[in-house]
């Protein structure tokens, strides 16, 4: 994407189109599938279990590569490189793949989690963290476990009530609930072995949706909430008992309490001011970990700064350590050892929580000991993982905010005009990032990285005057996101995405291949020995590519975006491929209707192929909707547009900048008479226990009443434009 000078004109334009977030989160999940959550029940184990369930050891994930047959961690292995060594499928048969069997999670939302199979069993969790055990041959039911999360805490979450996945060892079963417990069950019955609380202030937003990672016997968990306002940090618990064992801060707190060791003494000078650890700084840990058993070095991905505009969050500059930050520790006391930041001073919520392979690369004249990140900036790292030196970093995407990384200092070159301290800045990429949390995978026949890329800018509008307002409240320093309410316009900003599977030579620094997709979003890969990629889409596909040059082999329906990382497994020689499907997190949550091109409903479930399979998928939940008749519009003008800026400031989060939803949580424009009639209330918090939460803590009855004419208007304007294209709508977020 071209980048260009604008007119004041046009920047106004661009800012009515695409500005971000601020505040706080609405009607979030009012119309969730919560089918069966209370339902708790166990069978007997799989045929194929061994005589204890999960027997996985520091000894078995060492030699993890020599038991192809299974994926007993998030990445299949320590190194995260989600390649498997299986390959009776190949790109010779995988035209013959068909549906073995499918099995229904509980709750329609973002559905992202990486099953783990080991001992004849499969574990997966789905959105509100609950976790099955199935059968992995037929997908039958073993036992299921509900933490009975409260339907109304994604208040307190940027980006949907996902789960990424689970964790297992010696017998149990490891997870992070969405609420910040960690729980660890008996892996045969789903029984609760113990529970620990992860949080360190329940006054702050703090959320898991991470995988847990395990480690000599410590179960490795981080959080998330940097833009609700927390501090980031990753603790270790004992895997027998859930006892803390360390906890590494990795951004500092209050600076006029004791540093928390030698990582926050080096941290403390590169923050400036007091406004950083009053918003709790951020540099959430909430996904990517690694470990190098060699090193025994444990790998993590911290995230962004709270507030994200860091003139509000540290006047003054400062790279702001270890935000945006790969950081290496001791696995046994959470010891610093190194770190290298991606983004110093991140002003633009570019993580580097996406995921890390470890591998061994020749470069130069030999062999290095890497590892290597696609985060959200567009550059592709490759780093010394004993010592951290920066080896290479080229841009793998469109990214305006920095010409290049300087390889004498290790710091990007930052564009002046990607700052958006005093004016808009259009920059790219934007908050989605060109790699969000959808996993890449490395084969190392091919030597190439295959990553979920997409392209999305932003424009970011400065709000200087914002504050630390409290739990379940949005924190970035910029204007709501407002989209423009004319349709041709919107859909100018609706082109603007793109999304892309890349293949990437990570020594070369360069693109081999690419396949593209209708829009962003779309999933994690999988590469295997059979010269196959495997990736979901966000348009309710699943398909497999040739890994050396990128050809399409074979693709079949998932009735539903697929965004979760595959995996493959073997059990008594038939080899099968799995995915967890259903549509969801931060683009059609956050974004709405920019994500209408991908046309899928988020339909939660496992799917799992292997040759010749006859299963057949059931029909897709699409069912059209009729608006209903909306109610006389009340208000004058006036209140309207400040209905309009309260909508987009405290609900649009969860319903879609103007009220224009994407197809996950309901499209407000559809509400029907009696919700219309009970507004007020159900703002109040009666639909709490449906996902609704209450507002009231923010809004006057003034507010609320600006929001429900705003609401009515965009209803009528709804009617008006059905009535000239009528078969439009009919999808949209009923």
């Amino acid at each position: 994407m071209k980048f260009l000078a604008f007119s004041q004109e046009s920047m106004m334009t661009f800012r009515s189109l695409l500005t971000l977030p601020v505040t706080c989160a609405m009607f979030c999940g009012c119309v969730s599938s919560n089918r069966n959550v209370d339902k708790l029940s166990s069978a007997d184990a799989a045929p194929a279990a061994a005589s204890m369930a999960a027997d996985v050891d520091s000894a078995r994930m060492a030699d993890a590569d020599k038991e192809s047959g299974s994926w007993m961690s998030h990445g299949r292995t320590y190194s995260e490189q989600r390649f498997s060594p299986l390959k009776k499928v190949s790109k010779d048969n995988v035209g013959k793949l068909g549906l073995a069997w499918t099995y229904k999670l509980d709750v329609d939302r973002a559905t992202e989690a990486t099953p783990i199979v080991v001992d004849g069993v499969m574990y997966v969790s789905g959105a509100f963290s609950i976790v099955s055990a199935l059968d992995p041959v037929t997908g039958k039911e073993l036992w299921k476990y509900d933490p009975k999360v409260p339907r109304d805490k994604d208040r307190d979450g940027c980006c949907d009530v996902a789960n990424r996945g689970v964790a297992v060892w010696k017998g149990k079963v490891y997870f992070g609930a969405y609420d910040g417990r960690l729980i660890a069950l008996d892996a045969k019955s789903g029984a609760r072995a113990w529970e620990v609380d992860t949080v360190v202030d329940r006054t702050r937003s703090y959320t898991i949706t991470g995988a847990p990672r395990i480690i000599k016997g410590k179960v490795i968990i981080g959080n998330g909430g940097a833009e609700f306002g927390v501090r980031g940090y990753v603790t270790a618990y004992d895997t027998e008992n859930g006892k803390k064992l360390w906890r590494f801060f990795t951004v500092p707190g209050d600076p006029t309490q004791s540093a928390e060791g030698k990582a926050m003494e080096i941290a403390l000078p590169t923050w400036k001011g007091e406004q950083w650890w009053k918003f709790g700084g951020g540099g959430t840990v909430w996904d990517s970990m690694a470990y190098d058993p060699e090193l025994d070095l444990l790998y993590i991905g911290v995230g962004n700064g709270s507030i994200w505009n860091r003139h509000i969050r540290s006047p003054g500059g400062g790279a702001n350590l270890f935000l945006s930050s790969i950081v290496a520790l001791r696995p046994d006391s959470g010891e610093y050892v190194w770190h290298y930041q991606t983004t110093p001073g991140d002003t633009w919520d570019y993580t580097a929580t996406q995921h890390i392979i470890l591998a061994d690369l020749k470069i130069g004249e030999g062999v290095r000991k890497v590892l290597m990140q696609a985060p959200k900036n567009g550059f592709f790292y490759v780093i010394d993982r004993v010592t951290g030196e920066l080896l290479s970093a080229e841009k793998f995407a469109p990214a305006n905010w920095a010409s290049h990384v300087d390889m004498k200092t290790g710091r990007p070159v930052e564009n002046p005009e990607a700052d958006w301290k005093t004016k808009p800045a259009l920059v790219s990429p934007g908050p989605l990032g060109a790699h969000n949390w959808q996993p890449m995978s490395y084969n190392p026949q091919t030597g190439l990285v295959y990553i979920p890329m997409q392209e999305a800018a932003a424009l970011f509008v400065p709000d200087p005057t914002q504050t630390y307002s409290g739990k379940g409240n949005w924190h970035m320093g910029t204007q709501p996101i407002a989209f423009p309410e004319n349709p041709k316009e919107f859909q100018g900003i609706v082109d603007l995405h793109k999304g892309h599977l890349v293949a990437w030579d990570p020594i070369a620094q360069k693109e081999v291949w690419r396949q593209s997709y209708v829009t962003v979003w779309n999933g994690g890969t999988l590469s295997t020995a059979g010269s196959l990629v495997f990736q979901g889409t966000a348009d309710g596909r699943f398909v497999a590519y040739s890994a050396e040059k990128g050809e399409k082999l074979w693709e079949t329906r998932a009735n539903t975006g697929v965004m979760a990382g595959p995996i493959t497994y073997e059990i008594k020689g038939e080899q099968y491929v799995s995915v967890a499907a259903g549509w969801g997190g931060a683009f059609p949550v956050i974004l709405g209707g920019l994500s209408e091109p991908a046309k899928v409903r988020p339909e939660a479930r496992v799917l799992t192929y292997k040759l010749g399979g006859m299963a057949t998928l059931p029909p897709p939940n699409d069912a059209p909707t009729t608006l209903p008749e909306p109610p006389a519009l009340k208000a004058d003008d006036e209140t309207v547009a400040r209905g309009r800026s309260i909508y987009n400031g405290h609900c649009g989060m969860c319903h879609g900048p103007n009220a224009i939803a994407g197809s996950v949580l309901p499209d407000l424009r559809y509400l029907t008479a009696e919700k219309h009639r009970i507004f007020a209330g159900i703002l109040a918090g009666a639909y709490a226990s449906q996902g609704m939460p209450a507002m009231m803590d923010v809004l006057t009855l003034e507010d609320v009443e600006a929001v429900h004419q705003y609401l009515v208007k965009r209803s009528h304007d709804l009617k008006s434009q059905l009535s000239t294209l009528p078969m439009q709508g009919s999808s949209v977020g009923k």
